[in-house]
């Protein structure tokens, strides 16, 4: 259960990007934050983690107060909040494998964490994961060779290794083209409903929001001016979150999609055959990775 109570971000410039938000968030839910650039959505999902500090506020997860904490004990609340980003934040040097476990260096010691060796149970997760989104055969890719799909797949397997409470999902698919992006977030909801955990997604495409998401949070000049259901969205809903447009467009039949209901195997954007499992970097040696 995410609980967050009048939480608040004004810069030091004193523009305010958030004005005492507050709303419930419960177990595997997907719950969609529209608006428009600038309303605050970006900070808002940011505010959560701390990776922006807010001004003021609370955010309680699963009854702790994350916006209490401070060093270690912050560390190790972020654990349990795993991110998704917009730019895919991999290491692009680095093997699909290493960037999957790197979800894992809150858990494992010092040594470990730098010579990148971890143990047989976590990377016989991590090869379980690569299969749940798609990439199975993928673990010794580079990640600078792999597509806008792929890239977010990894991400989303690395967030989920880290066996969070929540996932928190920034503009997931801004980078991808519309297919691809359906995929990615039918992967993001089935994920969250089969784990039991909300997830939190800051997406712009409205049609997008209605098509996948249980619950719609519309963010507008920083305040919540939204709170409901997808039907619920209407055209006066998204004037009041957008302002005045024809909206008649936007607000369209999102029923069944062939597109969201790939397979698992399917890598939905086009993805080519899994290359030769040496051509990559490993976890602790540069010789390819098996599994264990």
């Amino acid at each position: 259960m995410l609980e967050i109570a009048k939480l608040a971000k004004t810069y030091a410039n004193g523009q305010a990007a958030l004005v005492d938000c507050s709303l419930r968030i419960g177990q595997s839910q997907v719950v969609a934050v529209i608006g428009p650039s600038g309303a605050g959505k970006s900070t808002f999902i940011r505010c959560i983690n701390r990776l922006v500090e807010p001004t003021h506020g609370r955010v309680t997860l699963d009854g702790q107060d994350v916006t209490a904490l401070s060093g270690h004990a912050m560390a190790r609340a972020r654990r349990h909040m795993g991110m998704i980003f917009q730019e895919f934040n991999l290491v692009e040097r680095l093997t699909v494998m290493e960037n999957v476990l790197s979800g894992r260096l809150g858990y494992v010691g010092f040594w470990q964490a730098l010579l990148r060796r971890f143990p047989a149970a976590d990377i016989a997760r991590a090869f379980d994961l690569l299969d749940r989104v798609g990439l199975a055969g993928y673990e010794n890719n580079r990640a600078d060779a792999l597509s806008g799909g792929q890239r977010q797949r990894v991400g989303i397997a690395r967030a989920l290794i880290q066996e969070p409470k929540i996932l928190l999902v920034d503009e997931p698919t801004s980078s991808l083209d519309p297919k691809t992006a359906r995929v990615i977030l039918g992967l993001v909801r089935d994920l969250a409903h089969e784990r039991g955990i909300p997830a939190l997604v800051n997406i712009h495409d409205v049609g997008l929001a209605l098509m996948f998401a249980e619950r719609v949070i519309g963010l507008a000049d920083g305040h919540v001016v939204f709170d409901g259901a997808p039907g619920d969205v209407d055209a006066q809903v998204l004037t009041r979150i957008y302002g005045e447009a024809d909206w008649r467009q936007t607000i369209r039949d999102t029923g069944d999609d062939t597109a969201e209901r790939l397979t698992d195997g399917q890598a939905g954007d086009a993805d080519p055959a899994p290359p030769d499992a040496g051509e990559g970097g490993t976890v602790g040696h540069r010789a390819a990775v098996g599994r264990p």
